[in-house]
């Protein structure tokens, strides 16, 4: 069982003794600085509070939204998440001491997947780190506070300057980003391979343009300064008109990291910096709902690598790191005890509750294409716990109600298990819902892009 220190419990305290029952910190939001160039589309004028900015929860409608980045592409605007500059002499040390992976070799312009354990092994921090040039990085993600205050806690050459600010963030994902991102640029992008970025030029403005892949296809993300935001949207979507780019909002945003099986800081397990001083930027904010209840408090959110799909990730012999010795403990003991799965929920009772809102004592409807918040499940086999569902989603795309689910070992893929659906204290209604190894789709981040000598393109998944 995991325990808390003195510091810990305090922090568990102040956040579930949040007087507006959420998870998250209030604080005044802020339009994004693309908002000049959003508003055009923004026909229903509804925002959401990606803390601490607001940005678009839909500009058409979510279904060619959220089907976007397999038929054409998509720009989201991610500009809310963290982003840490950590530089100095010491500052690969400092990394490799915080993340799980053997991060070296690490040229120039590579893009690495960064997860940092707190001392109990449960994730801590996770994101996207990319080397700048010999000793500055740029890691961006969930939890960046918590890499700045864990960087003060030793005594590292190095130091750390938030720059999320001024930084805006772009996600151009689907089968056409290579040709959105080729006609805005004016160059040849076909050299960029997966995992890899450069800096680029777009009308005299520097800014870094990044292979990534978080929609599980081919995909660019976009950095630079939030004064040149704006424009910068505007300059993508008009070269992407021809291609059928579409802007993404809120209420579909996160609809390709379920199908492709991305766990989300904050929405499918809470980072254990929740309850370090480290923690200052809390999101998503909003209660929690679904039909799970924590047995031992905040701990019951945390998840280790290996049940959020990471632990091939984790290099127990390549290098000290923190929470290195409670990871090899449970590696001793055959591994985390759960892992992460994809549910295809049974359409016939997913009908059921979308027209239960007939029925006068049904009182947790569903929303459609997710619940945007933290939303988690009990799932049941033989009436037994045996995981937690969270971010149950329709995706148009596969034409089908999908969730993650942390899944008891002993769970094979293409059983059957039970959702139970609604808040406790409310009607619940019981789902069947059929296992399925991640991802729910084909993985083409990989795609090699490369032309041949007929100028065509092909495209093998990973």
């Amino acid at each position: 069982m995991t325990t808390l220190s003195q510091t810990q419990r305090s922090g568990y305290d102040a956040l579930v003794t949040n007087p507006n029952g959420k998870f998250g910190s209030d604080r005044p939001a802020l339009f994004s600085p693309a908002i000049a160039a959003q508003e055009p589309a923004n026909s229903s004028q509804i925002f959401y509070n990606f803390s601490p900015i607001l940005v678009p929860f839909e500009y058409t409608n979510w279904v060619e939204e959220s089907r976007a980045h397999t038929t054409t592409c998509y720009i989201g605007d991610w500009t809310p998440i963290g982003k840490l500059l950590i530089e100095g002499r010491d500052a690969l040390a400092f990394l490799s001491y915080a993340g799980v992976s053997k991060i070296e070799p690490f040229e120039i312009g590579r893009v690495r997947h960064h997860v940092q354990v707190g001392q109990e092994g449960h994730v801590a921090s996770e994101g996207i780190l990319y080397r700048v040039s010999e000793d500055r990085f740029l890691y961006t993600g969930g939890g960046t506070d918590y890499t700045a205050w864990l960087l003060g806690t030793g005594d590292w050459d190095a130091r750390s300057v938030d720059i999320s600010a001024e930084t805006f963030l772009f996600e151009i994902q689907g089968p056409n980003s290579l040709k959105v991102m080729e006609k805005a640029l004016g160059q040849n992008l076909r050299d960029l391979r997966f995992n890899r970025g450069m800096p680029v030029t777009l009308e005299g403005v520097e800014i870094r343009l990044l292979r990534t892949g978080i929609s599980g296809e081919l995909g660019y993300e976009l950095h630079g300064p939030a004064e040149h935001a704006a424009r910068t949207w505007q300059r993508v979507v008009e070269a992407g008109a021809e291609f059928g780019i579409k802007q993404l909002g809120a209420a579909s945003q996160l609809v390709a990291h379920i199908e492709t099986g991305i766990a989300t800081t904050g929405l499918d397990y809470l980072p254990s910096s929740v309850v370090t001083p480290g923690a200052q930027r809390l999101f998503p904010k909003g209660p929690l709902t679904g039909s799970f209840i924590p047995a031992r408090g905040v701990a019951d959110f945390f998840r280790y690598p290996g049940e959020l799909g990471w632990g091939s990730r984790v290099s127990l012999d390549s290098h000290e790191f923190q929470g290195r010795a409670a990871l090899r403990a449970q590696a001793a003991q055959g591994g985390p005890e759960r892992r992460l799965m994809g549910l295809e929920w049974n359409f016939d009772d997913v009908r059921r509750i979308l027209t239960a809102m007939y029925d006068d004592e049904f009182t947790s409807p569903m929303q459609i294409p997710r619940t945007v918040g933290v939303s988690m499940d009990r799932v049941l086999s033989k009436g037994k716990d045996v995981g937690i569902s969270s971010s149950r989603t329709f995706s148009a795309s596969l034409r089908k109600t999908i969730s993650l689910c942390v899944l008891d070992k002993a769970v094979q893929a293409n059983e059957m298990v039970t959702v139970v659906w609604g808040a406790p204290g409310t009607s619940q209604r019981e789902v069947r819902a059929e296992v399925h190894e991640l991802p729910m789709k084909p993985d083409r981040r990989r795609t090699d892009v490369a032309t041949d000598k007929h100028g065509k393109v092909s495209a093998a998944p990973s």
